[in-house]
């Protein structure tokens, strides 16, 4: 009876997820929460969220270039993102002669639309719960390599049952750490054009000053079009391919909102970890982060100096440096909000409530190691992680490296043929030149080789570090490249035009390269048992703890999946260093743009403001997109949980219609990836009648607002 009455009493002190806690997979809304969804404000039946057979919300919402969400908003295949998620795009349809991401742009007729080459956009046709099939030829006693032969060649058999001969393409994802499985099935679209964009002073106002903070003034929204072939099917770019027709696009409301509405995100978010043990956060605040600070910020330093010389370089490395100022400024937040948030003491709470359930007899043997075999194997791979972090970001910037490995085997393989070989080579191995070295500035890339570098030098432990990395000689490594066959784009074609295969085997950049990636490879082995036996024992964790709390509805973790969140427009609590602007801490939830105008500073890189754009606010020329109170709103908050990959998701009320895009997080909750923070999570998003206010006022591209479907 002791018993009994203790694993109740661990029962009930779980506190029960908040409603508006979760990114919903959208076949557990009907079976979860759909009746709280209703109660909260939602109109749409869980069917017209997610239908297989019929037209639904799902077939409005796509994945745009592979890493942020978007949504369509005509029958004439138009959708609007975020700014920054267009923002590469943008920058690489940009020059100085012709710079849409100084200067904004607008296509007044499709023609003039400019294809954004490399960015697609993918449509979820259908989803479904493989978890039986898989689990049903898996046990706990298998090791790692049986384990992934078997669910290989189940993920091999059910993209062949559903790919429909390729037309569609199917991924299959794990889930609850390898717990649960389901299958997406979804359609790829190739031709994707430029539409419109406001001017860089505007979609990114406030620049990295802002990034994270509220209030916030940013005009972050772009418009892209969607093309097909002339059955609608995806095709690559042709100028006779026509606009595509989406199976549903969102209605847009001009109605407004006020704090409780009723607010809906769906969207492609992509990464939690909201399981994560004690353990693993300590690893992350204290270890892995800080690394990928102190890199990222170096090669933010190192690209700024040269962006600051010249236009052109700005341009081509904007869209990188945005990047990494993004995710640094994330990753710093993050760290200080898990101490300020006393993150790492509720994790510990729970794993003792957790520890309670496994120490009972009937639990014991298979749940009671579970946390502490966790605590030994962070111990043992807590160094390599740090160099991971520290690599990733050498991989991700010094751009020789890669660059030397990405070619060299092309040009090995090159240099073997014979003439005929060669001939019928050349055209690959030009083309593959002209993509790695297009945007490339030599000098900013030999210093960024140095300096990347030279910290992994200092900072990586050597029983885990690359040792081609360690013996390099970091000071002269420009040097080396600046002499090897990778150095320019020019010195590239000169190998293709007289190839020679001792010269390439000898050159010092592909030398360093090919050391590096090898050592890397190495390593993985290294800690390939290591790394299997985490893999397990996270698996038992998250089994053993949605075992022990059978009361809870629990969502998986974002892989960059399709999900939903719901809650309402909300404010921020107070916060004495916070200034509003104009607007009353009672109404923080949104912003206008009389704070835009108040943080101006002409001439400054992220305060600047259009002359037009001050002209427009200064004849309050805000037409039906203004306020039923008078004032033209720029951004909202609200109390959706999201995570990147969210950046340009549609924000709806009750009925689906379209209210804003999201855009960002708020510095308080930076933790949100870890645990969810009920009182300070919040997603910032871009006013959708601040959306149509600038295309129309202020880009005067009313035609677009004619494809529209406006709710009044």
């Amino acid at each position: 009876m002791k018993r009994i009455l203790l694993l109740l009493t661990f029962m009930l002190s779980f506190v029960q997820l908040r409603a508006d806690e979760g990114m919903w997979l959208l076949t557990m809304i009907k079976r979860l929460n759909g009746v709280d969804m209703q109660k909260e404000g939602l109109k749409l039946t869980a069917e017209e969220i997610y239908s297989v057979n019929h037209s639904s919300l799902k077939d409005a919402i796509v994945q745009f270039a592979g890493g942020c969400t978007a949504e369509m908003v005509s029958k004439e295949g138009l959708l609007f993102t975020n700014h920054h998620c267009g923002y590469g795009a943008i920058a690489a349809l940009s020059t100085p002669a012709n710079d849409h991401l100084t200067n904004g742009f607008w296509a007044m007729k499709k023609s003039e639309e400019l294809p954004a080459a490399g960015v697609n956009v993918r449509f979820m046709v259908r989803m479904d719960d493989v978890s039986k099939r898989i689990n049903a030829k898996l046990n706990n006693n298998m090791s790692a390599d049986e384990r992934k032969a078997i669910i290989d060649a189940e993920y091999k058999a059910i993209q062949a049952e559903n790919s429909e001969n390729g037309k569609y393409t199917v991924v299959v994802r794990d889930f609850f750490n390898g717990n649960e499985f389901y299958y997406f099935v979804y359609q790829d679209f190739k031709d994707v054009r430029l539409v419109g964009t406001p001017p860089n002073s505007l979609g990114k106002f406030g620049g990295d000053t802002d990034n994270w903070e509220w209030p916030r003034h940013t005009v972050d929204f772009s418009v892209f079009r969607v093309y097909a072939d002339a059955n609608g099917n995806p095709a690559e770019y042709s100028p006779s391919n026509v606009p595509m027709t989406p199976k549903h696009s969102l209605p847009i409301s001009l109605k407004g909102y006020k704090p409780g509405d009723f607010a809906m995100i769906v969207g492609f978010p992509g990464r939690t970890n909201r399981y994560l043990t004690s353990y693993g956060i300590s690893q992350m605040v204290n270890k892995d982060y800080p690394a990928w600070v102190e890199s990222s910020k170096l090669a933010m330093d190192v690209m700024k100096k040269y962006m600051d010389k010249d236009q052109a370089t700005k341009l081509d490395y904007a869209s990188q440096y945005a990047s990494v100022a993004n995710y640094w400024k994330n990753r710093q937040g993050t760290i200080d909000a898990v101490e300020k948030n006393n993150t790492i003491a509720e994790k510990k709470a729970l794993e003792d409530k957790f520890m309670t359930w496994a120490l009972l007899p009937e639990n014991v043997e298979t749940y009671g190691g579970v946390l502490e075999d966790l605590k030994a194997n962070y111990a043992q791979i807590s160094n390599r992680n740090v160099e991971r972090n520290y690599s990733s970001q050498l991989q991700r910037n010094a751009k020789y490296i890669t660059i030397s490995y990405q070619l060299g085997s092309l040009l090995k393989t090159y240099a073997d043929q014979d003439e005929a070989g060669k001939a019928a080579m050349k055209p690959k191995v030009i083309a593959a030149i002209d993509k790695v070295y297009d945007g490339i500035n030599t000098k900013l890339e030999g210093e960024m080789l140095n300096s990347m570098v030279n910290l992994y030098q200092q900072r990586v432990a050597k029983d885990v570090a690359s040792p081609t990395l360690m013996a390099a000689d970091a000071k002269n490594l420009s040097t080396l490249a600046f002499s090897s066959v990778f150095a320019t784009k020019e010195s590239a074609m000169n190998f293709v035009n007289n190839p020679d295969r001792l010269k390439i085997d000898a050159d010092p950049m592909l030398k360093l390269a090919d050391g590096y990636v090898n050592d890397q490879k190495l390593g993985a082995e290294k800690f390939a048992k290591v790394d299997e036996a985490f893999a397990k024992n996270n698996r038992m964790f998250l089994d053993g703890l949605r075992k022990s709390q059978p009361q809870t509805d629990f969502y998986p973790d974002a892989n960059s999946t399709m999900r939903l969140t719901y809650g309402h427009v909300a404010t921020l609590p107070e916060r004495s260093d916070r200034k509003y602007f104009g607007i009353s801490e009672k109404d923080n939830y949104y912003t206008d743009v009389t704070g835009m105008v108040a943080k101006y500073k002409k001439g400054d890189e992220e305060f600047d403001l259009p002359q037009r754009f001050l002209d427009l606010v200064k004849k309050k020329d805000f037409g039906r997109y203004k306020d039923k109170k008078g004032f033209m709103p720029v951004n909202f908050l609200s109390d959706n949980d999201i995570t990147g990959g969210n950046s340009g998701s549609p924000v709806m009320d009750g009925n689906g219609n379209l209210i804003g895009l999201a855009f960002d997080g708020n510095s308080e909750a930076l933790s949100g990836d870890i645990i969810f923070d009920k009182k300070w999570q919040k997603t910032i998003n871009v006013d959708i009648r601040m959306v149509l206010w600038t295309i129309e006022k202020y880009g005067n591209a009313g035609h677009l607002i004619s494809e529209l479907t406006l709710v009044k």
